[in-house]
């Protein structure tokens, strides 16, 4: 990794039971866990005890985060994530009700915060294909978005399969970089 990871270095000294660095993680991460807690429970009073649970599971498990397996802020996304979906899974079934005429469906499209965030994602990927060379951004969309084999891309593309291959891997990587900057 280039780049510092400011929330890494929180973790890191919330593990040795530094409050100051703990009221800092606090600060800098807990409105983006609670928009996480928030997406998936649905229900804002619930998402902020999620949350306050969140950071006591931090507090406890600091020395178990490995700064080489990923960035900070992956690593408390995933404890929200898998928190609020035990608290979701923890809730009691809805009562069925034999005589109800009508039957309540569940509205598959996402709401408008997950359009939101869905749409700045499809942004930041854009402007990261943009630093591709337009013949390796063109390959990568085929692989991965098109499904064409390396042996297509590579006839498609005049070049030699190993060379797809890297041309691959190496785009990936880029994107990878862009994505996590």
């Amino acid at each position: 990794m280039t780049e510092t990871d400011p929330i890494s270095d929180l973790i890191a000294d919330v593990a040795h039971a530094d409050r100051r660095a703990f009221r800092l993680l606090y600060s800098q991460a807990s409105a983006k866990l609670f928009g996480v807690c928030l997406r998936i429970l649905r229900d804002r009073s619930e998402a902020e005890d999620a949350v306050q649970e969140v950071f006591t599971r931090v507090w406890l498990n600091a020395r178990r985060y490995e700064a080489t397996k990923g960035r900070g802020m992956t690593w408390l996304i995933a404890i929200a994530r898998n928190h609020a979906i035990d608290r979701l899974r923890a809730r009691p079934a809805p009562a069925e009700h034999a005589d109800d005429e009508a039957v309540v469906v569940a509205d598959p499209a996402p709401g408008p915060e997950a359009r939101v965030v869905a749409m700045g994602e499809a942004g930041r990927i854009a402007d990261c294909f943009d630093t591709l060379d337009p013949a390796r951004a063109d390959a990568v969309r085929g692989a991965y978005l098109s499904g064409l084999s390396y042996e297509d891309l590579s006839r498609r593309h005049d070049v030699p399969l190993n060379t797809m291959r890297s041309w691959l891997r190496r785009g990936l990587q880029k994107l990878k970089e862009c994505l996590e900057a």
